[in-house]
């Protein structure tokens, strides 16, 4: 025992021997929220307050959860194997699974990623003649996502007007094809998995028994749905229910536009009455000076829990802000940086590139080629969205259900086979007025689009027979040469890589076998012909929402703020420090848009460990127009002394009282530089901020007929085609044409 709560801070001891009673840790950036909550784990299992089969342990990535796994595998002589420990979906699939028939599920039901989502929904579009330049597949596919994840079938969506009464419609329709087909999306896993606890009361008690200890980590990310589900396990806090224990950190909640709710913190404190609310502040990843920066930064939103990160490792190097002319000078000096710290022997793999739109990408690439410095997008291409994993995957999911017509529909005329749109459209025709599945409606048809398909079918059920008594990865092997993939990708002249990937899918296969052999004994997991079949297809399909960078390779790692959350460098270069570019100017028209923009600067900043640049252009090309903008608020909010300007501070008009709404002033450095108290001299305003027409200049304050006084923010274009963007406070902000706005000088 003592071996394992050795090496704790007191908080964290404190948070991981608490009794068994709801908890909150308000977990910042680096503290070691990971640890604490697999020692929790560890801690209850070795003290013989619960058993394995009693915990139940929620994340949101696959990585974590097999991390959490693996931790615990090394800190206790139990076996893993068995425990409820994954994500949402993971989780809610493995329900129902065991549940298939209170659900209303066959057994063999099958799992939509995003794009088989997609793809089933622009089917369903076609099949009963709406127009998609009316009701976008996209657009009506976050609509439905949305009403799953806040918990509402067709029935319960209010529809007020007739655009969302149509779109309810399809919503219900795609439904209907769904449950035709045995799919099941992502958003459908959890609200399923919900409605079952919620109206099987036996069902709900027999889990609400079972689990004691309930264990959420990044709980700041979690959706209200989602929030709902933990309730229904832990039986809603009431007395002798599960022990709540929910790990995360509101300063870093920053997917909102997934559903992310923030308020989720708040109210479960409220509704479960947590007495245990332990802040983890003692940072193991930065210096001193970028973690003040972050508590001074974040300081500026309302409504939070509240914390402050610290660290015993002392002050570090002060941050490093340079101003660029344009963004092409801001990535060459970027680049000149990080070929400067590479002779000094850091690596490439350890710096970082960051930035709030994937619009930036473009210039800093082009300047990474050019210097000839190795790098990689990170959030490329997964392994299993690859096309030609794709299409492997559609071969087997139509082996293990022959109904699904979303892969049915991608591999019926891949490789060719001389089926054309003709053939389909009569297909999905004559499925509609028997109402069974593409596969089962060959049979109907007749003629040449009979003759066609009929051929397919064949194949199909070929597949099924050949394979059902066939080892996993023989299995995929076999289904990878009779549909033809194998000699497709062989005739294409840049098919070799493919080819691998479709090599490497075997090796996955037989890896899945394996693990399953392990958890419940060679030959049981095959007893069932094309069980073992249906979980590897589950599995490939919530594998595929993980981001999983490449090992190995030493590059510079490029991403947006977003994507890197949860990672750490030692070099951290954050670029586009603008106003409207970060905080992004849609931020600035939406409640608490601001406060999350915030947020997102928090996390860009505790990613580095040891150096932190920050960066901004005065002008900058986005979308084909040059942007002229000022420097963001975010860098006024870090305190001078924690800065070292590379480049001598030019002033800038403070905008205070005219911006209204935006915050107040901006960046206004002090007389004397952060590092060895030099003076700066001033340097003066670069003369692009005054060739706008009428002599008028970013930052100046001006008055309009209509919106009154305001602020110009940002310009763009030149001559009869400038636009000026303009904050006029409470009438939010305007981008107006400089030719006709008849702008008055305040």
């Amino acid at each position: 025992m003592s071996t394992l709560l050795s090496n704790l801070n007191p908080e964290q001891l404190q948070a991981v021997s608490l009794p068994a009673q709801h908890a909150l840790i308000l977990a910042g950036a680096g503290s070691g929220k990971t640890r604490v909550l697999t020692t929790r784990i560890a801690w209850l299992i070795q003290s013989g307050q619960v058993d394995p089969a009693g915990i139940l342990a929620v994340t949101f990535t696959n990585k974590a959860a097999k991390e959490m796994l693996a931790r615990l595998g090394a800190m206790l002589p139990v076996s893993t194997r068995g425990m409820w420990i994954g994500t949402f979906h993971g989780l809610s699939n493995r329900l129902l699974r065991a549940h298939h028939r209170d659900a209303g599920l066959p057994q063999l039901f099958q799992i939509l990623d995003s794009a088989d989502q997609l793809a089933a929904i622009k089917r369903l579009l076609k099949t009963l003649n709406v127009d998609d330049e009316k009701f976008p597949p996209r657009e009506l596919q976050h609509f439905i996502n949305g009403q799953k994840e806040a918990g509402h079938r067709p029935h319960a969506v209010e529809a007020w007007d007739d655009y969302t009464r149509l779109r309810v419609q399809l919503y219900q329709e795609y439904e209907a094809q769904c449950q035709r087909e045995s799919v099941v999306d992502f958003a459908e896993l959890l609200l399923r998995s919900y409605e079952l606890l919620e109206r099987n009361e036996p069902l709900r008690r027999h889990y609400q028994r079972r689990f004691r200890h309930i264990l959420v980590d990044e709980f700041q990310d979690t959706n209200r749905l989602q929030y709902r589900w933990l309730k229904l396990f832990a039986d809603e806090g009431r007395e002798g229910g599960a022990a709540m224990f929910c790990v995360g950190d509101d300063d870093q909640s920053i997917y909102r536009f997934r559903g992310a709710e923030v308020g989720n913190m708040r109210d479960f404190e409220r509704e479960f009455r947590v007495s245990n609310v332990i802040r983890l502040e003692q940072n193991y990843r930065s210096h001193a000076n970028i973690l003040d920066a972050a508590n001074a930064i974040i300081l500026h939103n309302s409504n939070r829990l509240g914390k402050n990160l610290w660290t015993d490792q002392g002050a570090g190097e002060p941050i490093r802000v340079f101003e660029a002319y344009a963004d092409a000078d801001e990535a060459r000096w970027i680049v000149e940086e990080i070929q400067a710290l590479v002779r000094d022997g850091g690596l490439r793999s350890e710096i970082a590139l960051l930035y709030r739109s994937n619009a930036q990408s473009r210039v800093l690439e082009h300047q990474l080629f050019a210097a000839g410095i190795p790098y990689r997008v990170y959030g490329g291409l997964r392994f299993f969205e690859r096309q030609e994993i794709k299409h492997a995957l559609a071969y087997l999911r139509l082996i293990a259900n022959p109904d699904d017509d979303t892969s049915f529909a991608r591999v019926v005329n891949f490789p060719t086979r001389g089926i054309g749109a003709r053939s389909l459209e009569v297909l999905t025709d004559a499925a509609r007025t028997y109402n069974t599945s593409l596969y089962a409606t060959v049979p109907h048809l007749s003629g040449k689009p009979g003759s066609a398909l009929a051929v397919f079918v064949r194949l199909v059920e070929d597949l099924r027979r050949d394979t059902a008594g066939l080892p996993l990865p023989e299995l995929v092997d076999h289904v990878l040469d009779l549909s033809g993939l194998r000699a497709h990708y062989k005739a294409d002249r840049e098919g070799r890589e493919r080819l691998e990937n479709l090599d490497e899918l075997i090796n996955a296969a037989a890896n899945f076998l394996a693990e399953a052999q392990a958890q419940s004994g060679a030959g049981e997991a095959l007893a069932q012909p094309h069980a073992l079949l249906a979980d590897f297809l589950a599995h490939a399909s919530l594998e595929a929402g993980d981001h999983q960078a490449d090992q190995g390779a030493d590059a510079v790692q490029l991403m947006t703020v977003h994507a890197a959350k949860g990672l750490e460098f030692d070099v951290v270069f954050l670029s586009g420090l603008e106003e409207g570019l970060f905080p992004h100017e849609n931020s600035i028209l939406e409640q608490d848009g601001l406060e999350e923009e915030r947020r997102l600067m928090y996390v860009a900043v505790t990613r580095a460990r040891a150096r932190l640049y920050l960066s901004f252009a005065q002008s900058r090309m986005l979308h084909g127009q040059t942007r002229y903008n000022l420097r963001s608020r975010f860098l006024e909010e870090v305190p001078a002394g924690l800065t070292k300007w590379l480049t001598p501070p030019s002033p800038r008009a403070a905008a205070g009282g005219a911006m209204g709404g935006m915050g107040g002033g901006y960046f206004k450095p002090s007389a004397k530089s952060a590092v060895g108290g030099t003076p700066q001299v001033p340097r003066a305003p670069r003369p692009s901020f005054a060739t706008l027409p009428g002599g008028l200049r970013i930052g100046q304050a001006v008055a309009h007929a209509k919106f009154g006084q305001g602020v110009i923010v940002a310009a763009e274009g030149s001559g009869s085609d400038a636009k000026v963007q303009i904050n006029f406070g409470p009438a939010g902000v305007k981008w107006l044409l400089l030719g006709v706005a008849r702008l008055e000088p305040v």
